[in-house]
């Protein structure tokens, strides 16, 4: 994700697909979509954000299922604007949730990716 951006809580902020081969998946969804892949470091590997064809704000990102993401599940995410990620983290697991990664920080801002009663996942990140 590129810097998070400033989102009021409650909006969706971005979204990632983290697979085991981000290169091969960015790659399908350049042809597919027509986004256009920019690298983005981390360390010893690259992710990608994937631009729109006319060169707007990143429309998503592609990871590699490995480093900081290792534990993320193979799927798209989305990343939902909360005033506090340790507020939110709490009202989760008494409703039954499940925190699957984190709390840790993104770009300087806290998140956690959590698992709903039915099974659905998504990520929290602090306004």
């Amino acid at each position: 994700m590129p810097d998070p951006p400033k989102a009021k809580a409650g909006s969706i902020v971005w979204t990632d697909l983290t697979v085991p081969d981000a290169t091969a998946i960015r790659d399908f969804y350049a042809a597919v979509t027509g986004w256009r892949p920019e690298p983005v470091s981390m360390g010893d590997y690259q992710d990608f954000s994937m631009r729109p064809s006319d060169g707007g704000e990143p429309a998503t990102g592609i990871c590699h299922a490995r480093g900081p993401n290792a534990t993320m599940p193979a799927q798209w995410l989305i990343y939902v604007a909360v005033e506090s990620v340790e507020k939110s983290i709490g009202e989760c697991r008494r409703r039954g949730g499940t925190v699957l990664d984190g709390p840790r920080p993104i770009g300087g801002k806290p998140f956690c990716v959590i698992q709903d009663p039915a099974g659905a996942v998504a990520a929290l990140i602090e306004a």
